[in-house]
């Protein structure tokens, strides 16, 4: 698997409190920050298929 690198801005404080919670937790950021980006895909996936099968059924009702 090859590595991407993304860059994001926000505040120090919010950065300082999630790296506090990460270590609080014993996790890696980057792991946090990929699972919640996998979950959120799947979140939007799911709910864009939902709103595609309403439309289709809609039509042919």
């Amino acid at each position: 698997m090859k590595d991407a690198g993304m860059r994001i801005r926000l505040e120090p404080e919010l950065r300082d409190a999630f790296m506090s919670a990460c270590h609080q937790k014993d996790v890696p950021a980057a792991q946090v920050l990929r699972e919640f980006m996998k979950d959120f895909v799947k979140h939007v996936d799911t709910a864009q298929s939902s709103k595609k099968q309403q439309k289709k059924s809609k039509a042919q009702g």
